[in-house]
């Protein structure tokens, strides 16, 4: 066998598939108190109860409490079964039900009785109907928009806001349209399970709070990256993308624990890309793997149907079996392991239904810009993930350090003409900065196109070639062993022993329940309710 890193990519590649397989046909049979919770937003639960927390949270705890049972069997059919017998709509009842007015256990008793369970499945199956239109609508309006304004020149720059509060946000996000920035990105704040279970960790996270309050007749600030600020920030990405002919893209980056309720929110509000990475959950977020998998199992389906995209990182940071042997590894074995893991990510959320093409995958570990040869590592690193992620657009993502991010710029140069040219280019900068930095990276993709225009076929030598070698040894030797010993050849000490703790671990079973008009539960998904795709599904 050639020793040659690119002649070993496709036994790579198989690895990856054949643990995505595995371990998603397991995360699809299985749900959660995110999943949970998702599906009463899909009904069109929102905002908070009357305690001030998220609606949809505060019921699906009330009614689960803690019970694997209730849990497994989910909260959809009693909560349609007492829409039914209270006469409710779906956000009155969550009110009731998180509050304790109204049991959905005793609903629950409803569907022993054949008739009544007929007719509440009935109900259910209209609801997820309803939920289906309003997501086919969000993608037919992105086309339409797409046609009548067109797209922005590939690849595209985005970049992240800075402004906390909507009404900022949404300024924010207009301003940086009109000055050339094709993706703005949104973060999400913390959701209540995880500052929950944080805090009985010992870790507290910064509540938001508002800077001042409403104006007279004003609603209460929210959040720019919360459903409503997103709305607010959707609408002002629309009107500046139509004033400059270029259709502009939203996306978000959501906390662990997040991902099927961030996925509701993205194909309800139009978001065309989502950041949610279920490996780096496990690695990085201390999720339970489990949980992990699953949260995004059921979260990728929604993506797929809305028409979005994902974003994946370039891999975690694996140090644990270093920790454990007492010897840190080089990066060819670091960057081994990131690869290993984001070909494992990215099979996932292809085998979930996303297409090749919307699974953006990071092309280089942030951490190898500090390296020495860093050019020379980064090159490897982009060729690898062009042959082993074909179609898959590629994401080079600057810094937060200033020290290192003017590496990376000189890094940048010399990886992009190796990159395809549908990727994206995530820049920092502020508003007011935004235009100089959209020009600086539009003249590096001209000069990158420019380069990789005079190129033969690449053929990697010296320092590049031995990283890139030394990279698909370890990574297909981290596939091998997470296919033998689980996670703990990844994250170290076995995750069963007692006292170890993972995020969510407590709140992952296996369905109980086969019915399931939201088809969340199987590759059916992605066609919908109907069992078919949509013809517009691009």
């Amino acid at each position: 066998m050639s020793n040659h890193p690119l002649a070993r990519v496709d036994r790579l590649v198989d690895l990856a598939d054949t643990l995505a397989a595995a371990w998603g046909a397991r995360a699809s049979i299985c749900t959660t108190v995110g999943q949970e919770r998702a599906i009463l937003r899909l009904l069109g639960v929102t905002g908070v109860d009357r305690a001030g927390r998220p609606l949809a949270g505060a019921a699906v705890d009330r009614y689960v409490a803690g019970r694997a049972d209730r849990l497994a069997a989910g909260i959809l059919l009693p909560f349609v079964a007492a829409m039914a017998e209270y006469d409710l709509g779906a956000q009155a009842l969550a009110l009731d039900v998180a509050s304790g007015a109204v049991d959905l256990s005793l609903e629950s008793e409803l569907l022993h009785d054949p008739a009544r369970r007929t007719a509440i499945e009935l109900q259910a199956s209209a609801l997820a109907s309803s939920a289906f239109e309003r997501i086919d609508a969000n993608r037919t309006a992105r086309l339409e928009l797409l046609a009548v304004i067109g797209d922005a020149p590939r690849p595209w720059v985005g970049s992240s806001t800075e402004e906390p509060e909507s009404a900022d946000g949404a300024r924010e996000s207009g301003l940086f349209v009109a000055t050339g920035i094709d993706v703005i990105r949104v973060g999400v704040p913390a959701g209540r399970e995880l500052s929950d279970r944080l805090h009985d960790a010992g870790f507290d996270l910064p509540p938001w709070r508002a800077r001042s309050g409403p104006g007279p007749g004003e609603p209460d600030p929210a959040p720019s990256g919360s459903q409503r600020g997103l709305a607010e920030v959707r609408l002002a990405i629309d009107e500046a993308a139509a004033e400059r002919r270029a259709y502009a893209r939203l996306a978000t980056a959501a906390q662990p624990l997040a991902g099927p309720e961030q996925a509701v929110v993205a194909a309800f509000e139009r978001v065309d890309i989502v950041d949610g990475d279920p490996i780096a959950e496990v690695v990085d977020g201390n999720v339970d793997p489990d949980r992990a998998l699953a949260d995004h199992a059921f979260a990728h389906r929604l993506i797929a149907r809305s028409g979005s995209a994902v974003v994946l990182g370039a891999g975690p940071l694996v140090v644990a079996p270093d920790l454990a042997r007492g010897a840190p590894s080089g990066p060819g074995t670091l960057a081994g392991r990131a690869l290993a893991l984001q070909l494992l990510g990215a099979a996932l959320a292809r085998r979930d239904g996303i297409p090749a093409d919307r699974v953006f995958v990071g092309a280089i570990p942030p951490w190898l810009i500090e390296e020495r040869n860093s050019a020379a590592l980064a090159v490897g690193q982009v060729v690898l993930r062009r042959a082993a992620l074909p179609g898959q657009p590629l994401v080079f993502e600057e810094p937060d350090s200033e020290s290192s991010a003017v590496r990376w710029r000189a890094v940048l140069g010399a990886a992009l003409p190796l990159a395809d040219r549908n990727g994206l280019i995530v820049r920092r900068t502020s508003s007011a900065g935004a235009g100089r930095v959209v020009s600086e990276t539009r003249a590096l993709i001209e000069v990158a196109a420019d380069v990789a225009d005079t190129y033969g076929p690449l053929d990697l030598r010296g320092v590049s070639l031995d990283h890139a070698r030394a990279t698909v040894a370890a990574a297909i030797t981290t596939l091998e062993r997470l296919a033998t010993d689980g996670w703990s050849s990844v994250l170290g000490s076995p995750l069963d022993r007692p006292g170890i703790s993972r995020l969510g671990a407590d709140a992952v079973v296996e369905r109980s329940e086969s019915f399931d008009p939201f088809m969340v539960a199987g590759p059916a998904a992605l066609p919908g309710a109907t069992g078919r795709a949509p013809a517009d599904l691009p």
